[in-house]
């Protein structure tokens, strides 16, 4: 059996689909990837609606989905790599609302006099 493999192949994504199991993307050259849609924690939580809208990144390098602000390469279709989520306290820490310092140091005041 021979095979062939174009090792200067520069792989682009002409098109793109979401599923709700699946994330599909078809090549320039033919090849048609899919990986699991929880590969993508932000599509997985995204609407079917925010899923539809995406735009390709340059001539095809990756796909960009702004509603839930994804970005997904060819590379790391290919690759199979998976989106990390964020660390739970890193997202903690980002949601945090901090008090005026006015609010800090009346409560401070209130605490010390009882």
């Amino acid at each position: 059996m021979n095979t062939v493999a174009n090792v200067n192949s520069d792989p682009r994504i002409q098109k793109v689909r979401v599923t709700k199991d699946q994330i599909i993307a078809d090549l320039a050259d033919g090849r048609v990837i899919s990986v699991p849609l929880a590969w993508s924690w932000r599509l997985s939580e995204a609407t079917p609606v925010q899923r539809a809208k995406f735009r390709l990144i340059g001539t095809g390098q990756g796909v960009h989905w702004p509603d839930v602000d994804e970005d997904i390469s060819v590379e790391g279709l290919l690759h199979g790599t998976p989106a990390p989520r964020p660390r739970a306290r890193a997202a903690e820490m980002k949601l945090r609302v901090r008090r005026p310092p006015a609010q800090i140091h009346n409560r401070r005041a209130n605490d010390a006099s009882r």
